[in-house]
C-alpha cells in the first residue's frame, strides 16, 4: 500500500517540485529507469500481499482488482508513453496504483473483524524465516 501511495505522490507531486525546485528536476526521477525500478519493487511485494489476503479471506474481488491494477501499472511503465502519450501514461499509472492501493486497503479491512488474522502472522513468519 505504501509503494502505491509513493507512486501516486510521485506522479502528482513531481511536476510541482520540478517547477518549484530546479535541483529536484536534476535528480532524473522522470527517467524510465526509475519507473521500472519502482515496478520491480511493487510487483513481487503486492503480488505476495494480495495472494496472502486471498488465501486467508477468499475474496476474489480484492484479488482481481489488485491484479488488474498491477497489469495496468505494468502496461503504463513498459509502454504507456508509446501507446497513449505522456498524459495517458500518467493516468494509467494513477489508475493502476489506485487499484492496487484500494485492494490492499480492502484486504486490511478484511483483517479488522478478525482478532488473530493470519495474514499478518504469515508475513511476519515469512520475513523472520519461521513458521506460523
Amino acid at each position: 500500500m505504501g509503494l502505491s501511495l509513493l507512486c501516486t505522490l510521485h506522479c502528482l507531486a513531481l511536476p510541482l517540485f520540478s517547477f518549484l525546485l530546479p535541483t529536484v528536476s536534476s535528480l532524473s526521477l522522470e527517467d524510465e529507469g526509475f519507473h521500472f525500478l519502482m515496478l520491480m519493487m511493487v510487483l513481487p511485494i503486492s503480488s505476495f500481499a494480495l495472494l496472502m489476503g486471498f488465501k486467508n479471506h477468499k475474496n476474489s474481488k480484492v484479488l482481481v482488482m489488485g491484479v488488474l491494477g498491477l497489469i495496468i501499472l505494468s502496461i503504463a511503465v513498459m509502454s504507456g508513453h508509446d501507446l497513449v502519450g505522456e498524459l495517458g501514461e500518467k493516468l494509467l499509472t494513477l489508475l493502476g496504483s489506485g487499484l492496487i492501493c484500494y485492494s490492499h486497503y480492502l484486504n486490511y479491512k478484511n483483517c479488522q473483524p478478525e482478532e488473530n488474522c493470519c495474514c499478518h502472522n504469515e508475513v511476519s513468519a515469512y520475513h523472520s524465516g519461521g513458521e506460523n
